[in-house]
């Protein structure tokens, strides 16, 4: 069973969002908030797997809530809940270790999906959000000096970051470089592992921040 709180100062969106999420058998919403504040204090108490969480919110914004819970022991994963006029925020959210972001307009079954895909320790853009994600890096992240670990890359495994970096899925990766898909996700675990990264996010605020993609490059 996947634990969740749901996370939004509107009453009417937090239930429809609990609504959908309980109609699931193997899921199940334990904890609402409708402030920054009342998230912290409901996850210390409950201890979900996953926080839906709006940016947006009272008190304590989203983004700084999600900053101090994922700075704790053993956080839960956070999926942010976002709109597409709050892109100014998705950098520094990505940046504070959030798992992802779905749209508040996406369908029920998106939503299901992306709960279990965090669920399961996997990280999650929604497609229509991706490149406006990408955008946003390529105006606000100064390029850092590359790691010694980026030299443990082979050639494939820098291709396949970079490509990764720019919001291709692991399928369009695949017929990029003309092999299958359970190849690509070998490298992608290989990438994962020797730069020492949790997830698919993390490489492209890594890709980003240390110049392996130019700002604006076509992918």
């Amino acid at each position: 069973m996947i634990s969740v709180v749901v996370a939004d100062d509107q009453l009417l969106v937090r239930a429809g969002l609990k609504m959908v999420l309980d109609a699931e058998e193997d899921i199940e919403v334990v904890g609402e908030a409708a402030d920054g504040e009342q998230v912290l204090e409901v996850a210390r108490r409950v201890r979900p797997d996953v926080v839906l969480m709006d940016i947006r919110m009272p008190v304590l914004d989203g983004l700084e809530a999600s900053r101090r819970m994922l700075a704790a022991a053993d956080p839960p994963k956070v999926l942010v809940l976002t709109t597409f006029d709050e892109e100014e925020y998705l950098y520094e959210a990505l940046r504070a270790g959030t798992s992802g972001f779905l749209l508040k307009v996406s369908p029920p079954e998106q939503l299901i999906g992306a709960v279990r895909t965090v669920a399961a320790g996997n990280a999650l853009i929604d497609p229509a959000v991706t490149q406006r994600v990408i955008a946003a890096f390529g105006r606000r992240v100064a390029t850092k000096p590359p790691p010694a670990t980026l030299a443990e890359l082979t050639a494939r495994e820098l291709e396949v970051l970079e490509l990764l970096a720019r919001g291709l899925s692991n399928q369009e990766i695949a017929s990029r470089l003309i092999v299958g898909d359970a190849t690509v996700k070998t490298h992608v675990a290989r990438v994962l592992m020797k730069l020492g990264l949790r997830d698919r996010v993390q490489a492209v605020v890594f890709a980003y921040e240390h110049g392996i993609v130019e700002p604006g490059a076509g992918a």
